[in-house]
């Protein structure tokens, strides 16, 4: 048995190495094809018109190919809250469960994939004129590898018995809802509450991965209760993880490690510091301040609070700071600067909502610095007696040097809003001038380009993309579905006849969108609603700019709030802080940033001033 086990966890990982070196490579290969296309277009001004339709293909790849090795690194985004509480032999069984779903998923679309692709093989590219198959190829395979990772993981467990209770449980239900289909297909829209209420509560408390909890959902609503073909799940997810924009995602991501690889996100830090280290809160200031610039750079909430925590953190634990409190403003200014460009949450919202990126890019500036202030205040009001007896203040000369130091990164966010603004380049492209932007920085400048850190980083970079893209296909797919049920007609009546109007809509959207973002995250959150959600906004009088930051910084606080947000023990894993050290600091700068929230629902200029 231990043999046999044994041997199947060496070929996952021989194969999860396969996938991950490839996909790897197409992270490469899409920063040289959009990077070449921006200076064809404005150095040589020859723009290379099959650039865009070269990247997208193997966009989709890098998208399929990322989420089997997030797969294979079990990396995909999942609630663990509950599960993570029960005991050790029951958290085993839940373990093998969160394989056991969706294997169950991945074998039931395999066939549709297969046709979905055989079917766009007679469709040419119009760029390149090939067939559309060497992009649509990249579901199976990628469904097909994720299968075989499925299987493979399932059998290595060692454990029989619990692999086949796992099993013999998703099949039970699976034959149960068959054999119910023809007494639910009757019932109409009640079988949304069945399938996208009750069974994705189920399976995401089961600590099920998100992306697979909304593909079983979708798929067996669409096949057990509507005469809608299969295939038509697929044709949802490719739609939903093949927006031009969302090329960006992978390359941000990309730029988000670079710049703490090469020193940039350290001498910011650094020169932060030497402004407002030797004040009261000084150090807790350059944190909320640092957030701010980083998130300008990246577009990665974790490579984020990586690129600033290590620097800054064991200085503040030396000066008596307690780490709960810093894991807790870590995270709070998670979710404070989720409305800065080029927030991943932004493009996402962009993409499914065709608001404009460089409205939202321009909007999301002025509602991160008002909750910067208010989280600021809060921090004043807890630092006000801190000991700096022991603490040298940094004289002007040290002040000025590390300015000089961290200028070429201080002006890497205002290089990526000018090309953005200035046309050189689009919200999709700007990310590979960002890249080689740092890349030269780190190696001309800082001189600390570590090549052997390069390859971890491109498969991080594809893993977390792959992660955040099936979840953006998977969740396309049920919106797709809510809408064809007529719920987002029923939805948008109800929401226009609540009293009150704009104001009471808004209340009513933070509320939703802080448990929505504790309990699917933010993403997920955004692009199952957010078609629904926008158009109503529009109806009862609400700029769709404010709306989105008001949509996004509600997701914010629920995806950073515990006990249930991911982004809260993402700053606890980055800080290396028990989650309970820092859950009773929290509630302050929680109320600090619903406030904050609150003010600018009420204040629309906060949101769209800058626009005009």
């Amino acid at each position: 048995m231990t043999g046999v086990a044994g041997a199947l966890q060496k070929a996952e990982q021989w194969l999860g190495t396969i996938v991950a070196g490839v996909a790897a490579l197409l992270v490469i290969a899409e920063i040289i094809v959009l990077f070449t296309g921006v200076s064809a277009r404005y150095l040589f001004h020859k723009p290379i018109i099959w650039s865009d339709e070269l990247a997208g293909i193997l966009f989709l790849w890098l998208a399929m190919l990322g989420a089997v090795t997030a797969f294979q690194r079990g990396e995909h985004m999942r609630m663990t809250a509950f599960v993570g509480r029960l005991s050790p032999s029951r958290r085993a069984f839940f373990e093998v469960l969160a394989v056991a779903a969706p294997l169950a998923f991945l074998a039931l679309v395999l066939e549709p994939a297969y046709e979905f692709a055989s079917d766009e093989a007679i469709v040419s590219t119009p760029a390149l004129d090939i067939s559309n198959l060497w992009r649509a190829a990249a579901l199976p395979v990628g469904l097909g590898l994720m299968l075989l990772v499925a299987l493979l993981r399932l059998f290595s467990f060692g454990n029989w018995r619990m692999s086949g209770a796992a099993v013999g449980a998703v099949a039970v239900v699976g034959v149960a809802l068959y054999l119910l289909a023809p007494a639910l297909v009757p019932l109409g829209n009640i079988n949304l509450l069945i399938f996208f209420v009750v069974l994705v509560a189920i399976l995401v408390f089961a600590a099920v991965p998100i992306a697979f909890a909304f593909g079983l959902a979708t798929f067996a609503y669409i096949t057990l209760t509507t005469s809608t073909p299969s295939t038509v799940v697929i044709g949802r997810m490719d739609e939903g993880m093949s927006h031009l924009i969302l090329l960006s995602v992978p390359l941000f991501v990309f730029l988000g490690l670079l710049i703490e690889m090469t020193g940039m996100a350290r001498a910011m830090v650094g020169f932060l510091a030497s402004l407002l280290g030797h004040v009261r809160g000084g150090l807790q200031y350059v944190l909320v301040a640092a957030m701010y610039l980083v998130s300008g750079i990246s577009g990665a909430k974790a490579a984020d609070m990586a690129a600033v925590a290590p620097v800054l953190f064991p200085e503040m634990i030396k000066r008596g700071a307690k780490p709960g409190d810093l894991v807790a403003l870590l995270s709070a200014t998670g979710a404070q600067t989720e409305t800065i460009p080029p927030s991943l949450v932004l493009i996402t919202i962009g993409s499914v909502t065709g608001v404009s990126i460089a409205a939202l890019f321009t909007g999301g500036l002025l509602p991160g610095l008002v909750l910067a202030v208010i989280l600021c205040a809060v921090v004043w009001r807890r630092y006000r007696n801190e000991d700096l007896s022991h603490v040298k203040r940094a004289s002007w000369g040290q002040a000025g040097s590390a300015f000089v130091v961290a200028l070429p990164a201080i002006a890497l966010p205002f290089v990526i809003r000018a090309a953005v603004i200035g046309g050189v380049a689009t919200a999709t492209e700007v990310s590979t001038i960002g890249i080689v932007y740092s890349a030269l920085a780190g190696l001309l400048i800082y001189r600390n380009f570590d090549w052997r850190r390069l390859y971890p980083m491109l498969t991080e970079t594809a893993a977390l993309s792959g992660a955040i893209l099936l979840i953006i296909g998977a969740a396309t797919g049920m919106a797709w579905a809510l809408t064809q049920s007529g719920f987002s007609t029923s939805l948008a009546a109800f929401m226009t006849g609540l009293p009150g109007g704009a104001p009471m809509f808004l209340a009513v959207t933070i509320v939703a969108f802080i448990i929505l973002g504790s309990v699917l995250e933010g993403i997920p959150a955004i692009v199952l609603f957010g078609p629904l959600l926008f158009p109503i906004a529009k109806q009862v009088g609400v700029h769709e700019v404010h709306y989105a930051m008001v949509v996004i910084l509600a997701m914010g606080i629920g995806l950073f709030a515990p006990p249930f947000g991911v982004g809260y023990y993402a700053a606890c894993a980055i800080s290396r802080i028990h989650p309970d050290e820092g859950i009773k600091p929290m509630v302050g700068y929680m109320l600090a940033l619903l406030i904050g929230t609150i003010v600018i629902a009420a204040v629309p200029w906060i949101s769209i001033g800058l626009l005009h």
